[in-house]
């Protein structure tokens, strides 16, 4: 099931599944989309199944979008994001829908779509360095990657339209304060005790807990459905904005962005 970004081992019951671009920072870009969507439609498929545990490879978990590949295509960002999100969303309303507990382990940072894909995870364990962040604003894009969807569910709405309209970027402490992530664990702990729970989950009820997953997920699923399309409509429409443009260029021309609100 191993693709170019994403490789996928199988540990007795338990599929470990590893954002494997660590020299770029394992960020979102066409090749990620495509492999995502090829991967978690392997995971239903695969025999046996009773568990996943979501990780990356290298210093950070993921970096989010990869502005050095927008750049050079800034100008046609709009219908190149409905392309790419057409992949990835589809890919992560299967993967949060997986009937087995699906673990993440965290470590350096999780940037916009990454971490948007983390906290879909059941289970969500960060290193104390770790850093969670929510970037698209300050590039002048709306969110996507189910952003509303999770870091609502996580955080409630209040929280995460603030943490969403201002760009923050928050330490592992306060992700745990306010709900973003489960644990917090010392770096060097994160991986081995994220298998270790996920291993754990994997050898439970897991009928059990794929129905519990179902029940919790039907409450909202119309409503995620409906805002992953909406997200991806609404950010192809933004990133063709002259403001997005504009942010993605002052962003690799290391410049102080000047938006004009169109």
């Amino acid at each position: 099931m191993s693709t170019e970004s994403i490789r996928v081992e199988r540990d007795g019951d338990l599929a470990i599944v590893s954002l494997a671009q660590a020299a770029r920072g394992n960020p979102f870009d066409g090749t990620f989309t495509k492999d995502f969507k090829a991967v978690a439609a392997e995971l239903w498929d695969t025999p046996g199944l009773r568990g996943v545990l979501l990780r990356a490879d290298g210093p950070n978990f993921s970096v989010g979008g990869d502005l050095k590949t927008f750049y050079p295509v800034r100008h046609e960002l709009g219908p190149l994001v409905r392309r790419w999100t057409g992949d990835l969303h589809m890919g992560l309303q299967r993967f949060w829908q997986l009937p087995v507990p699906v673990v993440c382990a965290v470590q350096g940072f999780a940037m916009g779509g990454g971490l948007a894909v983390a906290a879909g995870a059941d289970v969500v364990l960060g290193g104390a360095s770790s850093r969670y962040g929510s970037a698209f604003a300050q590039l002048g894009f709306s969110c996507d990657s189910g952003s509303s969807a999770t870091l609502t569910a996580r955080m409630g709405p209040a929280r995460a339209r603030r943490f969403v309209l201002l760009a923050e970027i928050i330490d592992s402490a306060e992700a745990l304060q306010c709900g973003l992530i489960d644990r917090v664990l010392p770096d060097d702990q994160v991986q081995a005790e994220a298998l270790a729970l996920a291993t754990q989950l994997a050898s439970g009820p897991t009928l059990a807990y794929g129905e519990i997953k179902r029940l919790f997920l039907k409450a909202g699923m119309a409503q995620l459905t409906a805002q992953l399309e909406d997200e991806a409509l609404t950010l192809g429409r933004v990133a063709a904005s002259a403001d997005a443009q504009e942010g993605v260029a002052a962003m690799i021309e290391r410049r102080k962005p000047a938006f004009g609100g169109r």
